[in-house]
């Protein structure tokens, strides 16, 4: 029964990512598969000859069970959708399991907008609005919630329940970028000076903290 919920909770969205505009550029034909073995370097990637496509390419399966990538540091399991057919349609798709306490922090996508579906459990979601504002707009969501997310801002995710937590997410772009703010400034080579004086702190403190993020 868990699964045919998970299933049909996975159709409603599928159906209704179609009726949302991508930010990405409209395709000029019926669809462009992926083609992993061209050496064409474009913005995007090459088309497949139409005569060879089939309908494995546009099939992904296994996605009633987390996989993907693991974040042991957050607590988190993201498995990316990955569908040929889907190359040039302004779209990607992902499930999110996230452990009880844990988080996808604080993060934002430059190239697309995020809708969230919660299959299971409870999360606190939310994103800030842009400078001088910086409004906070979350809430608790529980199974069944679906959550907005608009291009470019900061969002996050915590599982604030007892009991894991799945999400479905959509995002308007075939390639949305991710930028995690907690490892630009601490993973990176930005000069420490420089992060002290962006988080009005010390930079024993900013050494400190980046000790954290060079550690498995």
């Amino acid at each position: 029964m868990a699964a045919a919920t998970f299933l049909l909770a996975l159709a409603v969205v599928a159906l209704g990512s179609g009726h949302v505009d991508a930010f990405d550029p409209n395709p000029l034909q019926d669809f462009c598969v992926t083609d992993p073995t061209s050496k064409v370097h474009e913005n995007g990637l090459a088309c497949k000859d139409p005569a060879a496509v089939v309908a494995e390419d546009f099939h992904f399966g296994g996605l009633d069970k987390p996989g993907g990538t693991t974040s042991k540091r957050f607590g988190f399991t993201a498995n990316q959708v990955q569908i040929p057919g889907l190359n040039t349609l302004g779209e990607s798709h992902v499930r999110l399991d996230v452990a009880p306490g844990g988080v996808f922090p604080v993060h934002y996508h430059p190239r697309a907008a995020e809708t969230a579906l919660v299959l299971e459990g409870s999360v606190y979601f939310g994103f800030v609005s842009s400078y001088p504002d910086n409004k906070l707009y979350a809430k608790v969501l529980r199974k069944g919630d679906v959550f907005a997310v608009p291009q470019g801002l900061v969002h996050f995710l915590h599982n604030n329940g007892t009991t894991p937590a799945t999400l479905y997410a959509s995002l308007s772009s075939q390639n949305p970028g991710l930028v995690l703010l907690g490892n630009s400034l601490f993973a990176g080579a930005l000069p420490d000076n420089l992060v002290a004086k962006t988080l009005l702190t010390d930079q024993h403190t900013v050494q400190t903290i980046k000790a954290n993020f060079r550690r498995s």
